[in-house]
């Protein structure tokens, strides 16, 4: 396996159907792809923990993740204009 080496959903889903439905052990079907024995579990166990939600792909996020750094942009914003107000209050509230 080249270092580096990205595959995409299709890919992972079919390596993972492969364990299930072949009668191989992991290891021997990770050995048949080319492909780690540590990343061939971690697929199943991805597949197995989030379903259809399973290998988003890179740079991509979860919806609860992606909601969770949304709602952390969100107030980041709103501290700020918060900040101003209470800077601006001062200023003018001084003669």
């Amino acid at each position: 396996m080249a270092t580096g080496q990205t595959y995409d959903k299709t890919f992972k889903r079919e390596a993972v159907n492969l364990v299930h439905t072949s009668g191989k052990s992991q290891r021997q079907v990770a050995e048949d792809l080319g492909i780690a024995m540590s990343t061939l579990s971690r697929w199943c166990s991805e597949l197995a923990a989030n379903g259809e939600r399973a290998f988003v792909g890179s740079g991509n996020l979860q919806p609860e993740a992606e909601e969770m750094r949304r709602l952390r942009r969100e107030n980041d914003v709103l501290r700020q204009e918060r900040d101003i107000l209470k800077k601006a209050l001062t200023i003018f509230s001084h003669p």
